[in-house]
């Protein structure tokens, strides 16, 4: 079985799609470790606020098998492919460690995943996994949240999703 650290935002109907989509991981791979939610600013555009979270799953899945399985997800939730990269999402899950795979392509697949120097996919997923190691760096995840330069962002927690 190989630990895979996902990341999960929306930003139109969130808290809705957050909860479809957790209760879709949970059906598929059983108990996960699941973070706060956060609501915080969009990057990268100007846009509705989002609700993130970050999962932790066991799964036999491969990451390329993996991550095509969280596309069709996020297609199930109607994301929109054709729109600009940065823009609202009803939907995002990207997978961000798969244990400690080192991985470019194909395609977009990058493991560990850029956006992990973010504070809304760093923070979470520090919570849940603290000592999960980054293969890059080779430091964990609690080591990169202490020195983030992004600490100070503001992430406001939404209650009501009850973190497992």
């Amino acid at each position: 079985m190989a630990r895979a650290c996902l990341s999960l935002g929306s930003n139109v109907s969130p808290e809705a799609n957050l909860r479809s989509a957790i209760a879709a991981l949970r059906a598929r791979f059983g108990p996960l470790l699941l973070s706060r939610v956060y609501r915080t600013g969009a990057v990268g555009f100007d846009g509705a606020d989002f609700l993130n979270a970050a999962a932790v799953v066991e799964t036999v899945m491969d990451p390329l098998a993996l991550d095509a399985w969280l596309h069709g997800l996020e297609d199930a939730h109607g994301r929109d492919r054709a729109a600009p990269r940065f823009g609202d999402r009803t939907l995002d899950i990207d997978l961000v460690l798969y244990d400690d795979l080192v991985l470019e392509g194909p395609g977009h697949l990058r493991l560990p995943r850029d956006e992990l120097r973010h504070a809304f996919v760093l923070r979470p997923l520090a919570e849940i996994a603290p000592g999960m190691v980054e293969p890059r760096s080779g430091r964990t995840l609690a080591q990169l949240w202490a020195e983030s330069p992004e600490r100070d962002a503001p992430m406001v927690e939404v209650e009501g999703f009850g973190a497992d």
